[in-house]
């Protein structure tokens, strides 16, 4: 073969390669919202809430990593109140945009044609472990597969899912699959009639087999992920590393932080709608998933430059007209002391703790 040739074939492998994981952070680098939290849902990791019942977990970033492998940052679970209740139920997961699954060269209604799925797991606890895949699209179906770890061992599971003739995927930004890592769950959701490594309708109360392997009973129990991949095809290849900066913007088109680094961080800019409100326009760094719906931090952290200072807000900021590049809020003061139609500047009011949010999460 020929140099050019063999360039040639290098840079189609390299090309083959590249952007070829549907997961979003899995190795677990970004978390926009902070490092550590006692609440359900989206609260540390980018793209990896969690869901828990009668429990209490305390998710983080964690630094406890396979060896070797290149990662730094993993997602850790720590059950703070046990449970052997038949409602419990424990769960880390995230929720992949339908577009993306529709356009990854998958065929999802062929039973012939095959995503794998790949990550690194570690619990306290030995037992049997299960992944779970749940559409949204049409009649929810599920798919169910086990696997096992030893206490304390970072274990790298590899599992290959079929397509199915009864699976929707729609082609738009809306829900495409539910991933969940299934640490454990009472049986009011399993039954052993479900079964494992196939496609069945989606049922509340029997979503997985009975399966127990007393982490959710132990207090200080710990559950670890990272290295999480999905690709197109049959054969797990190496976990795709990319770059923190990359993988921030792809966050972001799910949720958007911008927070203060300094005393007076310069929020956005805009003008003096009347003498008590100032319009302020925001942009995004990236194009979000849908509209976003705004969340902030305490009205006191914040204040309006306009001359001179208007310290606080009086009430939370509104969304006007939001859209998917960026959007307008309007902040509300305490005093009638703007210029109408004069240029305001929002501002960190002499606070690091000031941040503003926009959220378009599945």
């Amino acid at each position: 073969m020929s140099k050019a040739a063999e360039l040639a074939a290098l840079i189609g492998s390299q090309t083959a390669l590249s952007n070829r994981n549907l997961i979003i952070n899995g190795a677990m680098q970004v978390a926009q919202r902070g490092t550590s939290s006692t609440t359900v849902g989206y609260q540390t990791v980018d793209r990896f809430p969690n869901s828990f019942g009668t429990i209490a977990v305390t998710q983080s970033q964690d630094t406890d990593v396979p060896s070797g492998e290149g990662f730094t940052k993993s997602l850790k679970q720590l059950i703070t109140t046990a449970s052997s209740a038949t409602d419990a139920f424990f769960s880390a997961y995230q929720v992949v945009e339908a577009q993306n699954l529709v356009n990854s060269g998958w065929d999802h209604t062929s039973p012939s044609s095959y995503i794998t799925i790949s990550f690194y797991a570690k619990a306290s606890v030995t037992g049997t472990y299960t992944l779970q895949l749940r559409s949204d699209d049409g009649t929810a179906r599920n798919y169910n597969t086990q696997y096992s770890l030893t206490a304390d061992t970072w274990t790298r599971v590899i599992k290959t899912i079929p397509g199915n003739s009864g699976l929707t995927i729609n082609s738009d930004n809306g829900i495409g699959l539910y991933i969940f890592f299934n640490v454990e769950v009472g049986t009011d959701y399993s039954d052993n009639s479900i079964g494992f490594d196939g496609w069945v309708t989606h049922n509340g109360s029997q979503q997985v087999a009975d399966l127990t392997n007393n982490l959710m009973t132990n207090v200080n129990s710990t559950f670890h992920l990272t290295g999480v991949q999905i690709e197109v095809g049959e054969q797990a290849t190496a976990f795709e590393h990319r770059s923190f900066g990359d993988e921030l913007a792809k966050c972001q088109r799910y949720y958007i932080r911008k927070k203060a680094d300094s005393a007076y961080t310069f929020f956005g800019a805009g003008f003096n709608a009347t003498t008590s409100s100032s319009r302020i326009h925001i942009n995004f760094p990236v194009e979000m998933r849908a509209a976003p719906t705004i969340g902030q931090s305490a009205n006191s952290t914040f204040a309006i430059y306009s001359g001179v200072n208007s310290p606080g807000f009086s009430a939370d900021a509104t969304v006007n007209n939001p859209s998917t590049h960026g959007t307008a809020l309007t902040t509300t003061h305490p005093s009638s002391t703007l210029s109408v139609g004069y240029g305001a500047l929002l501002m960190a009011n002499n606070s690091t703790s000031a941040f503003l949010e926009f959220i378009a999460e599945l």
